[in-house]
């Protein structure tokens, strides 16, 4: 199983929305969830993760423990140094059980190459990071991802969720 992770803060709370599917192709969740997180860490530059991570262990709680690879919005790995980034503390907080694919529509400085992976028409890479999966397989699982568009189907259910948009 695949769950995909978003999360949207309002003053000093979040919402939380999991979008859990079987297959990199699946074009329907087979589930979503969402939790509301109330006093949520403020944001600290350079420190993302105090303030996601929480929200995405919280969320967690509420799924089935048969998750293969969990999909966030944003960076395993930052940059060439390739330092910890949301999707690394996950993996840690995880016990380095379940691995984890990052997708950020957005560089981080110093991002390699081979973090970017056009999908549809789009002129605009994301970029793929990963940990418990090859760089390959990663990049290859987010390009087969369903959907004509730069963001895959699930993964922008995912946002719409958190977002409290219902589809």
């Amino acid at each position: 199983m695949i769950l995909a992770i978003d999360v949207q803060y309002s003053d000093h709370s979040a919402l939380a929305a999991g979008v859990l599917f079987d297959s990199w192709v699946s074009s329907h969740p087979i589930e979503c969830f969402i939790k509301a997180v109330p006093d949520i860490q403020p944001y600290e530059p350079g420190a993302f993760y105090k303030r996601e991570l929480p929200c995405i262990l919280a969320l967690l709680e509420e799924i089935p423990d048969n998750i293969e690879v969990i999909v966030v919005d944003g960076f395993v790995t930052l940059g060439r140094e390739k330092k910890r980034g949301l999707g690394m503390h996950l993996y840690e907080a995880l016990d380095n059980k379940i691995a984890v694919v990052g997708v950020a529509k957005k560089a981080f400085k110093d991002t390699p190459l081979q973090a970017e992976v056009y999908r549809g028409q789009s002129n605009k890479p994301l970029f793929v990071t990963s940990v418990g999966i090859s760089q390959q397989q990663a990049n290859s699982a987010i390009v087969q991802m369903h959907g004509k568009h730069r963001i895959p189907t699930l993964l922008k259910k995912a946002d719409q969720l958190c977002r409290g948009i219902s589809t």
